[in-house]
């Protein structure tokens, strides 16, 4: 869009410099554009009309035509209010002011017919309007018949300027009006003819203004449609191009170093799955084009063993790989892990992180140059441009959500040929979520658990029940298992009343006395040296319970602990605590999550903990949190590769649009890949325009 559309906004009747800095400030809008692209956050349907005698406690809100017969000031100072008796030709009822009262008065006129809309209150019996919207029926005989009444978010310090919701779509009409007949299309004629699309114009006019409820869900779905269908455009389109620019480094041989390690040091037989994947990433790095997969498995599905076994190959082929981990903790463990499996195997694998001391770096900077190190496993240190590799042909990144989208880009450096790369993730992504800040990856599921392994039984105990709680403890203790305990927070929170690590460090050395039991304790402020010894004093077992923050979220791996107890679980979100769950289930034992909370909680807490308590299941999990929560913030470089916001689809409930626009999308790409048709030139100036504003994250996944 260009031309009219860009003009800014403080040139709108209505808004002028003053409103149009709040508008910029508050909700980033300075042009037209932007203006009529912020939507309603929802509407209210105002074409039904009610008697007074119709009124009752389902009804949330009201509209009603009537004549005001009185009007009086009641009471003194703080408790002074304005009350006007409505008549609506059969009853009467209040209507109520606290504030604003002289302004109000002075607008109100008797005997003269109104339409009233507001939130029914009883008191005594009957029915008032507190703060009701009044207008006079002679000022809008076309809204006789009544309307649809859109809303719009606004913020405190533009309520306080009178920046209301109202305020917003005399806005709107005004942008319409001077826009009208200078939106142009957005999509090609041929697609919105096929699918029977609303016009954009009037889909956008309707959005804002809908004349009745089937304008306003063609036009939901038309603006929907479209601005899922470009973010999959967009992303399908990065795929194919960066299949076409970079080829891929070819995987050909499975040798000595595979064949070795799978028929004498495999230590349990590969699930169905496991096997699945390989072969899928097998197929990709042979096809000589660069490999972008993501793997998702849930916490102890055995993704590392997929990452070592393609780390593996990439060796035969004569290539290196690396595997980059968020936190010390968990580099440590797959750098154990690894060794563990690779047993007397001789192959060099490196251990870098911020703490590796100076000689040791020196060497492993030496044997990657000269190609003796095959597998350097570490941290952000990997990325430090003295970290040279000679032949880099494979890297692994686990719980990439945690890495920057600029930090990944460095690995692509680290050869002439981009590496291939496999993301991997334990946090379950919801399938609309996945297709959005993923769909330029293909995607690969491990969804077994290796066998023998016990689902997890979870319970939620008020805070109470901690009696019961030591007493079940010492009985796991008793058979010889190890407990963890997570709490939120390292200490006391003036703002926030939730159980600390500090207090209950305190507490549990009471519940637990030594020598009977001893107590091991972790959090992000001590150094890494003094994490590491209390976290191997829990390995080893000489200690029974280990007291932590969320640092042990990730990477911690004791097949012995039976038990994770979370205190003040309701300040948790579900994939944190279903992150939090997997750290036991890891032995042949049956294992349990406490979820601890106080006795007053949230309706939405209350549903997180009833959900941890009915599934395992990683994906269903992910989608019930996508549900309660929203997608949240899918722009940011921390979070994802999506280059640009959702100004009306909803991920949690637009599943099936988003389907259907990818297929739309993919179809389009496979007729016409390059996008030259005629027919398609819309959609080059659209992708191009998209492009011109937002980095290209599709070629640094």
């Amino acid at each position: 869009m260009a031309g009219i559309l860009e003009q800014e906004i403080k040139f709108l009747t209505g808004v002028g410099p003053k409103r149009a800095a709040m508008l910029t400030q508050e909700l980033k809008i300075n042009t037209l554009a932007e203006l009529i692209y912020y939507f309603p956050y929802k509407y209210i349907d105002r074409t039904k009309f009610y008697k007074i005698r119709e009124i009752n406690e389902t009804l949330p809100f009201i509209q009603i035509q009537g004549t005001i017969v009185s009007i009086e000031l009641l009471g003194e100072g703080r408790a002074q209010r304005l009350v006007a008796m409505l008549y609506d030709g059969e009853m009467q009822m209040e209507l109520v002011w606290f504030r604003g009262i002289k302004f109000v008065r002075g607008t109100l006129k008797t005997q003269v017919p109104y339409i009233v809309f507001g939130r029914p209150t009883e008191f005594n019996g009957k029915w008032k309007l507190i703060h009701p919207e009044l207008e006079e029926l002679g000022l809008v005989q076309d809204k006789k018949e009544g309307y649809i009444q859109p809303y719009y978010n606004t913020t405190e310090k533009m309520k306080n300027n009178f920046l209301v919701s109202k305020a917003i779509q005399k806005m709107q009409y005004n942008a319409l009006m001077l826009c009208k007949g200078k939106i142009r299309e957005t999509l090609p004629d041929w697609l919105t003819g096929q699918l029977k699309l609303m016009p954009l114009e009037n889909a956008l006019v309707n959005i804002h203004f809908p004349s009745d409820p089937h304008s306003l869900r063609q036009a939901e779905y038309r603006l929907k449609f479209e601005e899922l269908f470009y973010i999959q455009l967009k992303l399908l389109h990065l795929k194919h191009e960066r299949q076409n620019k970079f080829k891929g480094h070819l995987f050909k041989e499975v040798g000595n170093h595979f064949n070795e390690f799978f028929h004498h040091h495999l230590p349990f037989e590969l699930t169905g799955a496991q096997k699945r994947v390989i072969k899928e990433i097998r197929k990709d790095t042979v096809n000589g084009k660069q490999m972008n997969r993501l793997l998702q498995g849930d916490v102890g599905s055995g993704k590392t063993m997929v990452a070592l076994m393609i780390s593996l190959i990439a060796m035969d082929n004569g290539f290196q790989s690396c595997i980059m981990a968020p936190t010390e903790i968990l580099a440590i463990q797959h750098h154990q892990s690894v060794k563990r499996m690779l047993g007397d195997l001789d192959i060099n694998v490196r251990l870098l992180t911020g703490s590796t001391k100076k000689s040791e770096r020196a060497l492993i900077h030496e044997q990657l140059k000269e190609g003796s190190l095959k597998l350097l496993i570490g941290t952000h240190a990997l990325l430090e441009d003295t970290v040279e590799f000679r032949n880099l042909g494979l890297v692994v990144i686990d719980e990439q959500h945690r890495f920057g989208v600029m930090q990944r880009a460095k690995m692509w450096r680290k050869n002439f040929l981009p590496p291939h790369v496999l993301v991997m993730t334990a946090t379950p992504i919801p399938r609309t979520l996945a297709m959005t800040v993923y769909g330029d990856l293909d995607v690969s599921v491990i969804d077994e658990l290796p066998p023998g392994r016990k689902p997890i039984r979870t319970y939620h105990y008020y805070d109470n029940h901690r009696a019961e709680l030591y007493a079940f403890l010492k009985r796991e203790i008793a058979l010889g298992r190890q407990v963890y305990i997570v709490f939120p927070l390292i200490r006391e929170s003036e703002k926030l009343d939730y159980k600390n690590l500090e207090e209950g460090y305190e507490h549990l050395t009471q519940a637990f006395p030594l020598p009977e039991y001893r107590i091991s304790m972790v959090h992000g402020k001590m150094k890494s040296a003094e994490k590491e010894e209390e976290m191997q004093r829990f390995k080893s077992g000489q200690t029974q319970l280990l007291i932590a923050t969320t640092v042990i979220e990730v990477g911690v791996d004791v097949p012995n602990a039976s038990v994770m107890v979370i205190e003040s679980a309701e300040r948790f979100g579900l994939s944190q605590l279903h992150q939090l769950r997997g750290r036991v289930g890891r032995g042949a034992e049956q294992s349990y999550c406490i979820l601890m909370s106080s006795v007053k909680l949230s309706h939405e807490s209350r549903q997180r903990l009833q959900t941890m308590v009915q599934t395992n299941d990683g994906f269903e999990i992910a989608e019930a949190d996508m549900r309660l929560r929203g997608p949240g913030d899918l722009e940011g470089t921390q979070q994802s590769g999506l280059s640009f916001d959702l100004r009306i689809s909803n991920l949690s409930k637009d599943g099936q649009i988003l389907q259907y626009a990818r297929d739309k999308a993919e179809e389009i790409l496979e007729n016409d890949p390059q996008l030259t048709a005629a027919q398609n030139e819309i959609l080059v100036k659209q992708l191009l325009a998209l492009r011109k504003n937002h980095l290209n994250w599709g070629a640094i996944s």
